[in-house]
């Protein structure tokens, strides 16, 4: 079998309730990283994109979280709906989408607005 050309994780993290900093799994990850699978299956990227449940991605403010490697891309506020871009303009056309893409000031930096300190 050939390497992945990519290879994309979806926080699917759990946290308890109430928990300051929130989690993917209370905002649809499950959902995306399923219509993920399904639309990269179809689009017969199977062999190509590998496509994986992820724990925490320490970026709980954005979720739902997605990051694609080797691109090194990390999406912030995924929605179900976005699946078909990031599925059509980065896993086949190459290029990100940038208006899902986290500035680079928010991802793994306390600096973040986003960010709950303390949490």
């Amino acid at each position: 079998m050939a390497e992945f050309e990519r290879h994309v994780f979806v926080c699917t993290n759990e946290r308890a309730a109430g928990h300051p900093r929130g989690c993917c799994s209370a905002k649809d990850s499950v959902s995306i990283h399923a219509a993920l699978k399904t639309r990269c299956k179809r689009e017969g990227l199977g062999a190509r994109v590998r496509i994986n449940k992820s724990g925490c991605l320490d970026q709980c403010e954005h979720g739902p979280m997605i990051v694609v490697y080797p691109d090194a891309v990390w999406y912030g506020f995924v929605r179900i709906d976005d699946i078909e871009e990031i599925v059509q303009t980065h896993l086949v056309g190459g290029d990100p989408v940038e208006r899902l893409v986290l500035a680079a000031g928010c991802v793994n930096t306390a600096r973040c607005p986003h960010h709950v300190c303390g949490a």
